[in-house]
């Protein structure tokens, strides 16, 4: 099963991460990928270099960040495969997030969702599946 492991959060425009944020962050990263679970593991950058396209009425429209709600935010993820939801849940909870809040008060969220698979989708029909399975390989393959 593949989790991803997100991040909640949003930095102040500009702001790097701590050097001990950055250490804490590595041995996480060491400790992932030694269990052999770690998949993917990024960071974003604060939300004042983003945008968003939102769609309504029929209409899209771009708008440019910051955005005001962090908590709403993702600051950075994870994808692993593991063999349970318990597991993944087990791996966020070691996330080092203590580290990212130490200097503000603010209060740390570390959510876990399980990655679809097409398997997962009851709705998708075999033509369909096998498209979706094709260009997989495609993008596997380059």
């Amino acid at each position: 099963m593949r989790f991803m492991i997100l991040l909640k959060g949003d930095p102040a425009p500009g702001q790097m991460p701590d050097p001990d944020l950055i250490n804490a962050m590595i041995k996480y990263h060491e400790e992932l990928a030694k269990a052999g679970v770690l998949l993917a593991a990024e960071g974003l950058l604060d939300s004042s270099t983003g945008a968003r396209v939102i769609y309504s009425g029929g209409q899209r429209r771009v708008v440019d960040g910051p955005f005001t709600e962090s908590k709403e935010l993702v600051a950075g993820f994870y994808l692993i495969q593991v063999k349970s939801k318990e597991e993944a849940i087990e791996w966020a909870k070691r996330c080092p997030v203590e580290y990212a809040v130490k200097e503000r008060d603010m209060e740390a969220v570390v959510e876990v969702r399980q990655v679809g698979e097409l398997e997962d989708i009851t709705t998708m029909t075999d033509e369909q599946r096998a498209a979706e399975h094709r260009l997989r390989e495609q993008i596997a393959g380059s």
